[in-house]
């Protein structure tokens, strides 16, 4: 992949990242009693988080103080 479609992919994952986030908070306050269901979207959320750190490291390179 090149840095344009990293960057394309990057923002995505974001955007999913926050609409998860925003479904947990939903349900939560819903009073939702499907814990199991939370606890699959939150799943989803870390291994989004996770794709997310990636790609940023791939693009921005640790520098060697």
């Amino acid at each position: 992949m090149n840095e344009q479609e990293l960057l394309k992919r990057l923002e995505l994952l974001k955007i999913d990242h926050r609409d998860l986030d925003a479904a947990i908070a939903a349900l939560n306050e819903a009073g939702s009693t499907d814990q199991l269901q939370i606890a699959r979207l939150k799943k989803r959320k870390l291994r989004l988080k996770d794709q997310i750190a990636i790609i940023e490291d791939t693009l921005l390179p640790d520098i060697i103080a």
